[in-house]
């Protein structure tokens, strides 16, 4: 199978790295398209990639076609696009925003899956929700979802509503997990950690509290009660986050980008 990756920016790339080794591509490399030249020469050098600055070359052979570019320059790509494209081809968009029916109707196609990536698909922990348009295929879509796996995990959902949501929860989550981190690390450089010390203290608590949450069937609340002894320091900081309608804020904010995905997709 012949897989084209559209623009080689963070995510496009991230994805390119993952699915490079991907046993779906059989005995092709992986084809990037780019129109950096700097971004080219660099990749030219990785063996695992056929690298390209002309769609003419690459985009009326491929079978399936990753969107990469940001949002704004969807529309004059798929001018640019459309001529060199058959039906028989599926695209499948990582871009933010952008919905099914407008790929659609600019490309003139109508095999498309619709994805949202996160961040730390760069470090191979990855969650990509996906959905697609009907004319694609149950053995179609299961190879698109291998492809995406190869930077983590993803979920399928039933429509672009989910896609618009989980823009707000996993999208933008890693956001939120770094702001929370951010303020942590200050509270400990404040108490008299060292920078070093402090991001120790911080990285080693989170990661220890997801591989807790991980391992086993308790809530995020159960593994709370658990730490959580009345009267006691821990008790002390939920209650602060408590009266200080933490929770809730947090929920507004998830909500707050959800609402931004769904203003976007209006104008694509």
């Amino acid at each position: 199978m012949k897989v084209l990756v559209i623009g080689a920016g963070n995510m496009g790339l991230t994805y390119s790295e993952g699915m490079a080794t991907s046993p779906l591509l059989g005995k092709h490399k992986l084809n990037i398209y780019d129109t950096d030249p700097k971004k080219i020469t660099t990749l030219q050098k990785d063996p695992k990639f056929k690298v390209y600055d002309n769609l003419e070359d690459c985009l009326p052979h491929a079978d399936l076609v990753f969107i990469a570019v940001k949002p704004y320059h969807s529309e004059a790509l798929f001018e640019q696009m459309k001529p060199m494209i058959n039906d028989s081809q599926i695209f499948v968009s990582l871009m933010a925003g952008v919905t099914i029916d407008f790929i659609k109707e600019h490309l003139g196609i109508s095999k498309v899956v619709r994805t949202m990536p996160n961040l730390p698909a760069k470090v191979g922990k990855g969650v990509t929700s996906y959905t697609e348009s009907e004319p694609v295929s149950k053995v179609e879509l299961i190879l698109v979802r291998n492809l995406l796996d190869t930077t983590g995990t993803s979920i399928h959902v039933d429509s672009e509503k989910y896609i618009d949501a989980s823009t707000g929860i996993s999208g933008s989550g890693p956001a939120y997990v770094f702001y929370f981190m951010q303020s942590m690390l200050e509270a400990a450089q404040k108490m008299g950690f060292s920078d070093y010390d402090s991001k120790v203290l911080v990285s080693n608590t989170f990661e220890g509290a997801i591989e807790l949450f991980n391992q086993s069937n308790l809530s995020p609340e159960g593994w709370i009660d658990r730490v959580a002894s009345k009267g006691g320091t821990t008790q002390a900081a939920i209650d602060s986050m408590e009266d200080n309608n933490v929770k809730q804020l947090i929920q507004d904010a998830a909500y707050a980008a959800f609402n931004r995905a769904i203003e976007l997709g209006k104008d694509h």
